[in-house]
């Protein structure tokens, strides 16, 4: 080996460079391409675990719909009106998937028509005779007469479920990249057990709305924790497929809601709201034996070097998959027994801020998820019929929107496919974009220039014109959501993914936020507020193209990994190569340039034949032919 050295030096190679020895690369950075492979890919104990991560989906999404039987609500009729009001009834238009109606809109004598209007006529009743249209005959509103003058704290009920979730995406996010995958899913479960049971037990709305904001709080560590492990459990081409399975059965818990709600429906010793809400908690109860039987990320342990708990699991998954780790030829194996002295490293979300085009990336994704929930209840509010019988248009809109869901994800498994992650979803924000732009002008062109004189006409077009751009809207928005968050679940880091999954799931808790936000204020302000996300969704067209592609590669690791995941050139570097080429032909006509061409063109080309002289010249004198056309092309 040191003869070899001083020969190499008595020998340089032809192009005057001097061969560097490169270390052997690692193996344990390169989980997708090396550890995962050598442990049998994705084996038998991955899908047993991502089986495991599908079932408590169904309990999720029956917990995620609960608000719009508990809270629904009532129609209702003065039983003992006072002073001289008598013989009038009140009715709100019933509860749909993404928005209510203030409660008991006066339809009577000479009353007012939304909350706010009348104030005092509303509450001028001694007694209600309250009906609800939903599966169940008695919940929160009927209990406890949340009308008239206490019908703001239906939409702060409303409120808490939400604003816990988006704390709880925010903190459990980051818990899960500081303290693992597993503490945050078990400790989720114990917690949403404790909280969700309590909810089923209070004696008042403060404590109703107190207990549902835990509830939310331990529901969004759950589902972040059961979405990050799916991810990192699977390889580059199960990823999207695996997710969507689970998306699948969040909607059958959707489909399936309205069912449960009628099964309690009448109980003898609870109220119905009771019964509900311990039968969508209880199937949790399911998910304790997860402590045992379900472990920690691999992808975690390995990418904060954990190293001694990862070679005990790697050693449990080669035997689960049949594979002999002792024969193992790529050395993973002993890598690992080389790192064992190290110590682990734990990152948080904060470090995201010294990176140069992670953060944007996610900030972009937070923007898109944002968009997507937010302008969905606007499309879901411009379908409902004002019209409709209450029964009818109940379960006409949840079914709907249950149904639009569904074919939603129906489309995207194909979409994703064909145009990849970034197509797909810069595909599906432009039609939601087209969807609310036409929406808001083409109505009012028909309005302003057409059938100006038939309005029986103009009003039906206009509505069947409204819906129709209300489903495609739905439609796209709701692929935009899952998108968002699927996208941001494969371009963040393994060492915060879960804090950066958490912002974008928290900023979808945000754009969920407006429905109840435009209840409590009668929908006043709604014109503004879909302007306000149809131009958001313009501006999404746009910074979607700074996104990088992922699909087909491996999951970044560390933060490093994160930042070379940039957005690929349009070109090929083929086409690079050939755009060169045709750039030096065109330079090489300089030196035919005409001799009575004017000072100031003969300037010119001197100076860029000084210049491409320069770079030409060094090409050349080391032998490489490629380097000087190059260099030429610079050099000009």
């Amino acid at each position: 080996m040191a003869a070899g050295r001083p020969e190499a030096q008595d020998h340089p190679p032809e192009n005057g460079f001097t061969p560097l020895e490169h270390p052997v690369p690692r193996l344990l950075p390169h989980i997708d391409g090396s550890v995962l492979p050598s442990l049998g890919g994705f084996g038998k104990h991955q899908k047993q675990l991502v089986v495991l991560t599908w079932i408590p989906a169904l309990f999720i999404g029956f917990s995620q719909f609960s608000d719009y039987f508990l809270l629904a609500q009532p129609n209702g009729t003065c039983v003992q009106p006072l002073g001289n009001h008598s013989n009038w009834t009140a009715a709100s238009p019933p509860v749909t998937v993404t928005s209510g109606a203030p409660a008991l809109l006066l339809n009577g004598n000479g009353t007012g028509e939304g909350y706010g209007d009348g104030i005092g006529l509303l509450c001028a009743c001694k007694e209600w005779r309250l009906e609800l249209q939903t599966g169940l005959s008695q919940n929160v509103v009927t209990k406890w007469n949340l009308v008239c003058d206490s019908a703001w704290k239906v939409h702060i009920a409303k409120f808490s479920l939400l604003v816990g979730s988006i704390f709880g995406y925010l903190v459990m996010g980051v818990m899960a990249d500081w303290f693992g995958r597993h503490p945050v899913l078990i400790l989720s479960v114990l917690f949403m057990l404790v909280f969700g049971l309590s909810v089923a037990f209070s004696v008042n709305v403060t404590m109703f709305s107190t207990l549902r904001f835990f509830e939310g709080f331990c529901l969004a560590g759950l589902a972040l924790s059961l979405y990050v492990l799916r991810i990192e459990l699977c390889l580059p081409g199960w990823r999207f497929s695996m997710t969507m399975v689970a998306s699948f059965l969040t909607v059958g818990g959707q489909l399936l809601m309205p069912g449960v709600a009628a099964l309690c429906r009448n109980w003898p010793d609870r109220d119905d709201w009771q019964v509900l809400q311990i039968v969508i908690i209880s199937p949790f109860v399911l998910m304790l034996p997860y402590v045992w039987i379900f472990p920690e990320s691999l992808r975690w342990l390995l990418a904060t070097q954990h190293y001694r708990r990862s070679k005990a699991m790697m050693l449990r998954i080669a035997k689960k998959n049949q594979v002999d780790m002792t024969t193992e030829p790529s050395g993973v194996l002993a890598e690992l027994e080389q790192e064992l002295h190290k110590k682990p490293q734990r990152t948080c979300i904060v470090k995201m801020m010294s990176t140069r085009n992670l953060w944007k990336n996610i900030v972009v994704l937070c923007v898109n998820s944002l968009t997507g929930y937010g302008i969905h209840h606007c499309f879901a509010r411009s379908m409902m019929d004002p019209e409709a019988q209450p029964t009818a248009l109940c379960h006409a809109d949840y079914y709907t929107m249950a149904g639009i869901a569904v074919a939603t994800c129906l489309a995207l498994c194909p979409a994703v496919g064909l145009m990849g992650r970034r197509g797909g979803l810069l595909t599906f924000m432009i039609i939601t974009a087209l969807a609310s732009l036409l929406q808001l002008g083409l109505l009012n062109l028909i309005g302003k220039y057409s059938l100006r004189h038939d309005t029986v006409l103009r009003d039906s077009l206009n509505r069947k014109f409204s819906v129709a751009f209300s489903i495609i809207g739905m439609f796209s928005s709701h692929a935009v959501s899952i998108l968002s968050i699927f996208f941001c679940a494969e371009i963040t880091p393994t060492v915060i993914r879960g804090g950066g999954l958490g912002l974008v799931l928290a900023s979808a808790g945000f754009g969920m936020l407006t429905a109840p936000i435009m209840e409590l204020h009668n929908q006043k302000g709604y014109f503004l507020h879909h302007v306000i996300f149809a131009c958001c969704t313009l501006l999404c067209i746009i910074c979607l193209l700074l996104l990088p592609e992922p699909r087909g590669q491996p999951l970044p690791e560390s933060l490093a990994d994160g930042e070379t995941f940039t957005r690929q050139t349009l070109l090929h570097p083929g086409e690079q190569h050939l755009l060169l080429a045709k750039a030096d032909g065109d330079y090489s006509r300089v030196h035919d340039t005409p001799l009575h061409l004017s000072a100031t063109g003969g300037a010119t080309v001197a100076v860029a034949t000084a210049l491409a002289a320069v770079p030409a010249s060094y090409a050349l004198a080391t032998g490489g032919e490629v380097i000087g056309n190059r260099a030429i092309a610079n050099g000009v």
